[in-house]
């Protein structure tokens, strides 16, 4: 009898297991969209994808009008003009991290809205330096980039903690991810007519009032997304010495890179930041690895799938940040367009980036993921190409089109590839994690990779001629292919690997079925 009721207790045990198992599985598969009106889901799909909007829209308001801002500070050396853009993109890449992990302690709807506040309180100092300096310009677009440092990870996580797993996920990931182009576009093509028609620094207040805007509509439709919250103090938590070596560690490296250029690499200083910025990444790896009891990256949880998809999106958008902004050089000086010109020349990208999401959306649901990274890197590398070897007074229709065309696949497929297959891979608790990490890569990436590509140029261009400064922009564009082309070849590592390795692990599940079937 004892043994029976033992039995029975056992068996009562195990059935209130399957039974939380069930309701924890409910609950993980449960859409938070799905308490939604329809308006009120169509208005929180496009503000939460204005996060991505706005963040690239701040690459294109510094692009097209590059040569009127610098011009009124008096600024015209390329190593100068490029901190424009490299500056805020080093802040958006240095601390997404650290926001997405204060999304996951303090709630991302949020950290969400004091994002958007942030961006438009720099966007009004950055166009109230046109009454002062340069370097106060390059500072307040260094501060604007911590507004979508903010925005990107919490909006992701926003993004996945809303919706469970699905093709509905799956598509609006790819449309959070065409919004990227879009923005860039819109932004240059405002940034164009306000410098143009009226005065540049109305290219900064009109982005001040569009984010005032979206925090207050963002406040009203975005619902606070209820998650544990944690237990130890928030110096442990936030693992305040990981953060701190982290970022110190990444912000002197960038700086070191890209302001070679401007002052060349015998400058003393130059050395002295890259080393001890590679000293404190060092100590940051030693700290996360050993020490930190809530590491910013688990580095423990990562597969070697992780890696590779990492692998392929630094070196991938690497790639598209030298190609953007040294495409921009080549329209407006080489070929002497105006801006608006020039952002009207960037229009098809639009187009094309939409059509790749909507394919990437469709494709991500039916094939592997290595073999869409491996289509990504394809679409960076040839479409760098184009423009490197497009002629100057080669007609804007040829090898520029096709380039502007071909681009935006790689954007578009590996983005929002990379981000769903993590976001899918953590518990709704930690999606803020899952957001930082790609939208880290991509913006550091693009930022390290300017500093590189400057440094290149810099040795290359003997003079001022345009000549010399076509022959710099090439040499750039050359290395950009170089990066698409190894991100290309560990894509195709990673995507040889995916097979064999699903091969084999259908060949160990029939060989343990046959096992099983013996010892019956």
């Amino acid at each position: 009898m004892a043994a029976m009721d033992e039995e029975h207790g056992h068996e009562k045990h195990n059935t209130e297991n399957d039974n939380d198992n069930d309701l924890h599985q409910t609950k993980t598969n449960q859409s938070i969209a799905d308490t939604f009106s329809r308006p009120r889901e169509i208005i929180f799909v496009i503000i939460v994808c204005m996060s991505q909007f706005i963040t690239q829209a701040n690459v294109g308001v510094c692009l097209s009008p590059l040569d009127i801002v610098g011009g009124a500070f008096g600024l015209t050396e390329q190593s100068g003009l490029a901190w424009f853009l490299a500056g805020y993109s080093l802040t958006v890449g240095t601390f997404i991290l650290v926001f997405g992990r204060c999304g996951d302690l303090f709630g991302y709807h949020r950290m969400y809205i004091i994002g958007f506040l942030w961006l438009a309180l720099w966007s009004l100092v950055a166009g109230l330096a046109v009454y002062s300096n340069y370097i106060l310009f390059i500072f307040a677009r260094v501060l604007q980039g911590l507004g979508p440092a903010m925005l990107l990870p919490n909006g992701l996580a926003i993004l996945g903690a809303t919706y469970a797993p699905g093709k509905k996920k799956d598509m609006l990931f790819a449309l959070f991810g065409a919004t990227a182009p879009n923005g860039a576009i819109c932004g240059a093509v405002f940034a164009a007519l306000f410098s143009q028609l009226v005065w540049w620094p109305w290219t900064y207040w009109a982005m001040c009032i569009v984010s005032v805007v979206c925090a207050g509509i963002g406040y009203v439709v975005i619902a606070p997304i209820r998650h544990a919250h944690s237990t130890e103090n928030l110096f442990t938590a936030l693992d305040v010495p990981g953060a701190f070596t982290g970022i110190t560690g990444l912000v002197l490296v960038n700086i070191a890179w890209n302001q070679a250029p401007a002052v060349s690499w015998a400058e003393p200083y130059v050395i002295v930041l890259l080393i001890v910025g590679a000293l404190f990444l060092a100590a940051f790896f030693v700290i996360e690895f050993k020490f930190a009891k809530h590491p910013l990256i688990p580095f423990h949880a990562f597969s070697t799938d992780v890696s590779f998809v990492l692998g392929c999106v630094a070196t991938g958008w690497g790639c598209f940040g030298t190609w953007i902004y040294y495409s921009w050089r080549f329209l407006l000086d080489s070929r002497g367009a105006t801006p608006l010109l020039a952002s009207a020349q960037f229009v098809p990208p639009g187009i094309s980036g939409l059509l790749a999401s909507f394919a990437t959306g469709f494709l991500m649901s039916r094939i592997r993921p290595p073999l869409i990274m491996c289509m990504s890197l394809t679409a960076f590398t040839v479409g760098t190409v184009l423009i490197t070897i497009a002629p100057v007074d080669q007609t804007y229709w040829a090898l520029t089109f096709v380039s502007m065309i071909v681009i935006p696949w790689g954007m578009d497929m590996s983005f929002p590839a990379a981000t769903l297959m993590l976001s899918n891979a953590v518990a709704r608790e930690h999606q803020g994690l899952a957001a930082s990490l790609v939208t880290t890569i991509v913006n550091y990436s693009i930022s390290l990779s300017l500093g590189f590509a400057g440094t290149i140029e810099s040795q290359i261009v003997k003079g001022d001629s345009a000549e010399e400064r076509l022959k710099g922009y090439r040499s750039a564009l050359y290395f950009a292919i170089g990066l698409g082309g190894l991100g290309l070849g560990i894509s195709v590592l990673y995507t040889v690997k995916s097979y064999t390795g699903g091969r084999k692990e259908r060949q160990d599940e029939a060989l343990g079925d046959g096992e099983m079937t013996e010892v019956e």
